[in-house]
């Protein structure tokens, strides 16, 4: 018998699950994520399946949600940007400065018209200068031109120059996104250019992890559209699995919960992902999905994606007093499970005046090779130091400030973690989990309280309690949920963009929640109920821990499947291969229509063979890059788009339509015997 291999990595835990050929789950593992050598939690994890099954393993599948934490989170490997082309308001308008600072972007003269036409050559010398100066200091490189999707000349030259003067990953903006909009092209070829040392230490874990069980089989991984890749796609698109585990969470859930209409939600460490399914299918987001605060140019599952999970931090935010996440901390209960020494330490800060610094420990996150080579010698001394364990910053700022700041700083690179008062610290306290150290928990509850009362002026809490502040967090936990389940369902609605619908949801959120204390007022002149008649799927590792009063203040039905703590492994290995080509055609002058492909525009004189054209590029592309991405073979759908306009003086007046092949297919599965 064949069986697939599952595999989900996430910022906290990472689940292995075992499917037979019909889809039944067989077997399934949870283990800590280990994101100083990932290859540890992977092969912990593959460690808990049936040895005798791996050895019959057809199909491996990866999803995973570091590279959503990583753009919620404003986390990645230094990058380089090429821009050609573009002004200071557009550059402005990208986000780079703030995802990357000004040092890592490089305006360069050139770039192409609305009609694919040449503005200005191209600056070879400010190219090859600014590419020898960044190349020892970067991890990649991005690149994106004016109009590069209707004129990719100057995008593939710079490309090239890059590969001759380096030996470093390279992506262009054309490769992948075809919409326009300058701005948002550069901001998601920049992504993609963060995530690819990443995505490439998490595929080298799992192919080691695998060699090392001899299980030879296709390894292939999830894209946010819930489609497959193969691991070689992946790497040269990897903004592409943006929403990776999200949209194998959705897949997973329809599949353990037999719903085909329903309200997603898929709670993990790190963030809190909420989709809607109809008829079996998440609807997809072509302009791309809101991920915290950027809107990447990427097919995927349409989400809210926000930082709320069960590691985020709980912290003070001014105005609106207690706040949670984005940014993820280790919870002070793993912590103390993982390096009993701090607990001494933690039961110690209780009784000492109240600082900042108290509960924060530091410890090493990931290596990211690029960003180590570039340490100066005070964060390499700190980065070296932690290899021994976790350090105490409350020590450090007292014995040694200049390792205080080196790790400071070594934290907003990504390269380390704090520790923190979290959600599951609070859920340790009031029984609701009880998988890593309570008594942590507890100290670390209290020390926090503390802190948000002398510090910030927060709360009411008796001094020594540490059962009310938890329960205001979980509290807090509850409340953001239901106001981001309400966002979620606003925007479905098509009545709000996520602006608008954040402004709304916080009044609708209290309305909806109102008969939580109903008959301790008057009744209300008008109610509001949330998804009637939709159940509301709960997947992820905490979900347990707040759902069911999340769906008994919204007055909803809650499902929470078998194994919902493993869907997104489960619903890796449910895709299938398909990649879309779209190609424009437009009439810039009555008479001309013009088609926008990679080696630039061509013309003709009539719509029928523009059209036909378009399609015959667009199929072929899509063809090849399908089975380029692992399809055993391919069918191949195409659509088209057209934007015309009727008046009394022209008639039926074509301006622009948008052709889109999508050729799709199931993964190559290794059978015993052959392959199929």
């Amino acid at each position: 018998m064949t069986y697939f291999l599952g595999i989900d990595t996430g910022g906290t835990f990472t689940d292995a699950v075992l499917l037979d050929a019909d889809r039944n789950i067989v077997a399934s593992a949870k283990s800590l994520t280990t994101r100083f050598d990932l290859a540890l939690g992977i092969a912990a994890s593959l460690d808990k399946l049936p040895a005798n099954l791996l050895s019959q393993v057809g199909l491996v599948s990866l999803s995973t949600t570091l590279t959503t934490n990583s753009v919620v989170e404003g986390k990645g490997s230094p990058v380089c940007v090429l821009l050609a082309g573009y002004d200071p308001p557009q550059v402005k308008a990208s986000g780079l400065v703030e995802l990357l600072g000004s040092e890592a972007i490089v305006a360069l003269a050139g770039g192409h018209d609305a009609g694919g036409l040449p503005i200005q050559p191209l600056d070879e010398a400010a190219a090859r200068a600014a590419i020898l100066h960044h190349a020892p200091r970067v991890s990649a490189f991005a690149i994106s031109a004016s109009f590069g999707v209707r004129n990719p000349e100057h995008e593939l030259q710079l490309r090239s120059w890059v590969e001759a003067l380096c030996d470093l990953p390279v992506t262009c903006g054309h490769e992948l996104a075809s919409s326009l909009g300058a701005p948002r092209r550069a901001m998601t070829v920049a992504l993609n250019a963060r995530m690819i040392s990443h995505v490439k230490a998490l595929i080298d874990s799992v192919k080691r992890t695998l060699r090392a069980r001899e299980i030879d089989a296709p390894l292939m991984m999830v894209k946010g559209d819930g489609t497959l890749i193969n691991v070689a796609s992946a790497l040269q698109r990897p903004v592409g699995t943006v929403l990776s585990g999200p949209a194998a969470s959705v897949l997973g859930a329809c599949a353990l919960s037999g719903l085909e209409n329903a309200v997603v939600a898929d709670m993990g460490g790190t963030t809190t992902d909420i989709a809607v399914v109809r008829n079996g299918r998440p609807e997809l987001s072509f302009d791309g999905a809101m991920i915290g605060q950027w809107r990447p140019m990427v097919e995927a599952v349409k989400v809210y994606a926000i930082g709320l999970g069960g590691d985020s931090e709980v912290r003070f935010q001014g105005g609106d007093g207690l706040a949670i996440g984005p940014r993820r901390v280790v919870p002070l209960s793993l912590l103390a499970y993982e390096h009993p020494h701090v607990l001494a330490v933690l039961e110690r800060q209780q009784t000492e005046s109240p600082h900042g610094s108290q509960i924060r420990f530091a410890q090493r996150l990931q290596a990211d090779e690029a960003t180590v080579a570039r340490l100066p010698d005070d964060e390499l001394r700190a980065w070296e130091l932690l290899a021994k364990g976790p350090v105490d910053l409350e020590c450090a700022n007292m014995d040694d400030r200049a390792l205080s700041k080196a790790l400071a700083r070594l934290e907003r690179k990504g390269l380390v973690i704090y520790s923190g008062f979290t959600p599951s610290d609070a859920a340790h306290v009031l029984g609701m989990s009880n998988h890593w150290n309570t008594e942590a928990a507890i100290f670390g509850a209290r020390i926090w309280a503390r802190q948000m009362r002398h510090l910030y002026g927060l709360g009411t809490w008796v001094l020594g309690d540490a059962l009310a502040p938890s329960r205001q967090v979980v509290d807090k936990v509850i409340d953001t949920i239901c106001q981001k389940l309400i966002e979620a369902g606003l925007n479905d609605a098509g009545q709000m963009n996520e602006g608008n619908a954040n402004k709304m949801a916080a009044l609708l959120t209290q309305m909806a929640l109102h008969h939580r204390t109903a008959g301790t007022g008057p009744a209300a002149v008008f109610s509001l109920q949330f998804a009637s008649g939709v159940p509301l799927v709960a997947v992820g590792a905490p979900a347990a821990s707040y759902y069911p009063r999340v769906a008994h203040g919204l007055g909803v039905q809650l499902v929470m499947p078998p194994h919902a703590d493993v869907a997104n492994a489960v619903g890796a290995v449910l895709g299938q291969v398909s990649q879309r080509v779209h190609i424009t055609v437009s009439q810039p002058v009555k008479g001309v229509f013009r088609v926008f492909t990679q080696a630039g525009p061509r013309d003709f004189d009539r719509l029928e063979p523009a059209i036909a054209l378009a399609q015959d590029l667009a199929g072929q592309e899509a063809t090849t890059r399908a089975l380029q991405a692992g399809a055993a073979s391919v069918i191949v759908e195409f659509s088209q788009e057209d934007n015309n306009v009727n008046n009394d003086i022209d008639g039926n007046m074509f301006f622009e339509a948008r052709v889109t092949a999508t050729a799709s297919g199931a993964p190559v599965i290794k059978r015993y015997g052959g392959h199929a």
